[in-house]
């Protein structure tokens, strides 16, 4: 994924066995237009609690690849589905070469409708440039997208990862980033890590399966 500038995403979060929703769902969306690739990943912290939470948890996420000219398919029972676009910012990080075999899976809404723009200029100009600059080993693109109908969540942050334990490469990342700006607590932190339209609807990591096809 990490060397595609890819126009959009369909996201399918599901407690379905993966090998079923694979064979069944996952094929049968495949074959729609506009879908270029897609992949299979494997929650790796069910019920996460140092971070809020509004959404469900699942076990498994499917990620489509598709264009901007996208129709989600109609809804299918056990499965909660997002579509995102990309936003005319570049993401940021670097390219390894090497595959995604790993990601952080990032929601975020504004508080209020009219703070969707500051929350985005705060996510880019501050708390990921910071991360993306703090070189944090297994991460290498981080790439905004926001909902496609302006809906809720109203942004995605994909945070790629070209390693086997995206949870331990999630783990290193504050202290990381701590270690340049500042400690916890400290203005410069408080800055980064906190916005006043920041909502936390998701965030989790996941090891890729595989292809679905």
């Amino acid at each position: 994924m990490e060397d595609r500038d890819t126009a959009a995403l369909y996201l399918e979060c599901t407690d379905l066995p993966l090998g079923a929703y694979e064979r069944n769902r996952g094929r049968e969306l495949c074959r729609l237009p506009g879908v270029a690739a897609a992949t299979a990943w494997r929650n790796v912290r069910r019920g996460r609690d140092d971070l809020p939470r509004e959404l469900p948890e699942f076990d498994h996420l499917a990620l489509y690849e598709v264009d901007r000219g996208f129709s989600p398919p109609p809804a299918a029972e056990g499965v909660t589905s997002f579509h995102f676009v990309r936003t005319p910012r570049p993401g940021q990080g670097a390219l390894t070469g090497r595959p995604t075999t790993g990601l952080s899976l990032v929601l975020i809404s504004p508080r209020e409708p009219g703070g969707a723009q500051a929350l985005r200029d705060w996510a880019d100009f501050v708390h990921i440039r910071h991360i993306a600059q703090a070189a944090v080993p297994g991460y290498t693109m981080i790439t905004p997208y926001e909902h496609a109908s302006g809906g809720d969540p109203r942004f995605l942050h994909l945070y790629e990862m070209d390693t086997d334990d995206p949870e331990g490469a999630f783990a290193a990342m504050t202290p990381l980033v701590s270690a340049r700006i500042g400690p916890p607590g400290s203005d410069a932190w408080k800055r980064w890590a906190h916005h006043p339209q920041l909502r936390i609807v998701y965030v989790n990591t996941f090891a890729r399966v595989g292809t679905i096809a």
